[in-house]
């Protein structure tokens, strides 16, 4: 009677769990839902869209040679374009050294301009020559005209000692410079560039030092 009993008993809770195992499936396939299944792995692999950038890149040669134009504001006389030459070594990406020169004639001065006499300098006296001897530094960058185009860049300060001809003498001359530098393929570089030539003068009267300001344009080239 015992083992009669325990059968029974046995049977109705294997049968009461196989219907609630089945109502249960039932349940999930009605609602739009499946059984999870713990041998499956959902992996999410994200697409990254990589950028074309055309960037240049300066060229291994550490020579560069070019040319300048510009205006040269000479104290007390006026305005003028001056032409020139610079020649640099990259000694690294940011040391360097320069040497330039520049010509310009030089106006007349504001009296000469007023007074309408005679000239206070001769067509010789004012040519003005400069060169000078430079040391850089290059603060390198890279410069984006659109999402794809991209060129490197440098902000560049100068500072060096070099020579004045004008007014029929020489002088000792100190140059401060800053310029920029956008490196349109990998041996091509255009600049611009602003400079300060400072030398003693007592051509208007008692000795001064002058500040004789440059602004310039420049194409060079790596090689």
């Amino acid at each position: 009677m015992d083992i009669g009993i325990r059968s029974f008993f046995l049977a109705l809770s294997i049968t009461i769990m196989s219907f609630s195992l089945f109502a249960e499936q039932q349940t999930q396939r009605g609602s739009g839902q499946e059984a999870p299944n713990k041998t499956q792995q959902s992996v999410i692999e994200p697409t990254v869209e990589r950028r074309d950038i055309n960037e240049a890149n300066i060229d291994s040669e550490n020579f560069e040679f070019g040319v300048l134009v510009g205006v040269l504001s000479v104290e007390d006389f006026s305005s003028s374009m001056v032409l020139g030459v610079r020649a640099a070594y990259h000694v690294n990406e940011n040391f360097f050294v320069e040497a330039t020169y520049g010509q310009a004639d030089a106006g007349e001065t504001s009296f000469e301009v007023l007074s309408g006499g005679a000239p206070f300098l001769t067509d010789d006296e004012r040519n003005y020559r400069y060169y000078n001897l430079s040391l850089g530094y290059n603060l390198n960058g890279e410069t984006f005209f659109t999402d794809r185009l991209v060129f490197n860049s440098a902000t560049y300060f100068t500072v060096g000692a070099g020579s004045t001809e004008f007014g029929g003498d020489e002088r000792f001359t100190l140059s401060l410079g800053a310029g920029y530098r956008l490196l349109l393929t990998d041996y091509f570089a255009l600049h611009v560039n602003l400079k300060d030539h400072l030398f003693n003068s007592e051509l208007i009267g008692e000795e001064k030092t002058t500040h004789n300001i440059e602004y310039g344009l420049g194409a060079t080239f790596f090689f």
